[in-house]
């Protein structure tokens, strides 16, 4: 595939591209700052045809968030509530499973269980949440806890962040999604995050789990106060992780979602900031196999979009996602399954429906 270039200072950027070299933090900021953003699609999608072809990937699976009670005070959550706050909750064992059965359907492969961090209840609650559906849904893959909770449970259970995740795989955990990430940097996470997991904290957690035989999940919650630098070094902690380790499967760039659904345009992302970033973190993951355009986040018609900048997967059908929705996305709460197939082929792409960890389902 010939790339005709408009802004010639991409050149050396192209060339390391097409021998894949690695780019470097300068050669990312120089993705960010150029006009020429068709040149920086067509070489993520080229990136990515060689590592996928024209398979693009999705899942049917169901949201669970236990509890929204939480001790960490983000600045950008909407979902979280106080102890006895008006509209918190944390659901026992009977409500879980009456809050899956009412949604359950026999398509459904993964439970995806993010929470808060609820202070009020102890370790074993967490524990019991992944044995109750484990045992009642045994052929559903239980994706758990994001590498801030695995440090928020060390500290109340006083075990090592080792010893957290030895239990959960006991009590059938599979996997570890990607939250909690936000920004890699220490900048970042004192004035946004504070409370939770440090940078290394969150890439220790997921060390571990690697360590331990799980596959996981890596996201970026972009478009706040970070610098575009700070994206670029948050992708480059990931990569050299991944070096060592091998244990990513995909990385999921987060659009910031604003505290409220009538936020204006001026709140949010740009459609061209979302492709970009899209793009660069297929170009700068070299050793990533996928990267997921979530259309939570952007929207189905831009997921559409991001399927020519590099992205292989457009996450699931998704019953009932309340976090992105509680602080503010403007996109509905699921799609179905042939709303899914027909937003691939109309990207001239094949659809793939897999299980979490990308073993192929059924193609369309």
């Amino acid at each position: 595939m010939s790339i005709v270039l408009l802004d010639q200072s991409l050149e050396d950027i192209k060339d390391k591209v097409i021998n894949g070299e690695r780019l470097t933090i300068e050669d990312g900021l120089k993705l960010y700052d150029t006009p020429d953003l068709l040149t920086v699609a067509q070489l993520a999608n080229q990136v990515n045809e060689q590592k996928n072809g024209d398979n693009v990937y999705f899942i049917e699976n169901m949201y669970i968030n236990p509890t929204n009670v939480c001790e960490a005070s983000c600045a950008f959550c909407g979902f979280k509530r106080k102890p006895g706050e008006e509209g918190a909750y944390t659901m026992d064992e009977e409500a879980l499973l009456k809050y899956v059965s009412d949604r359950w359907n026999d398509n459904i492969r993964e439970f995806h269980i993010v929470g808060g961090h609820n202070h009020e209840v102890p370790f074993e609650y967490y524990l019991n949440t992944v044995r109750v559906l484990k045992k009642h849904y045994p052929q559903c893959t239980v994706k758990a806890y994001t590498g801030a909770e695995i440090e928020f449970f060390s500290r109340i259970s006083g075990l090592s962040m080792k010893e957290v995740l030895e239990e959960l795989i006991k009590a059938g955990l599979d996997t570890i999604p990607g939250g909690g990430a936000e920004i890699l940097t220490e900048n970042y996470r004192a004035k946004m995050s504070p409370e939770k997991a440090s940078t290394d904290q969150w890439l220790e957690a997921h060390e571990i789990a690697h360590g331990l035989g799980l596959k996981t999940h890596a996201t970026m919650l972009y478009g706040s106060i970070e610098s575009k630098e700070e994206r670029l070094i948050h992708m480059d902690r990931l990569r050299q992780l991944q070096d060592r380790t091998n244990g990513y499967m995909v990385f999921i760039p987060l659009a910031m979602q604003p505290k409220s659904v009538n936020a204006g345009l001026k709140r949010r992302t740009s459609a061209y900031d979302d492709l970009r970033t899209i793009a660069i973190s297929r170009l700068m993951l070299d050793n990533f196999d996928h990267i997921k355009a979530y259309w939570i986040n952007i929207g189905p018609q831009l997921t559409q979009m991001a399927l020519t900048f590099g992205s292989s997967d457009i996450h699931g059908t998704l019953i009932e996602e309340r976090i992105s929705h509680s602080a503010g996305a403007l996109t509905s709460q699921g799609l179905t399954r042939s709303e899914l197939t027909h937003l691939i082929k109309g990207a001239n792409k094949k659809p793939v429906e897999r299980d979490t960890f990308y073993n192929v389902i059924k193609t369309y």
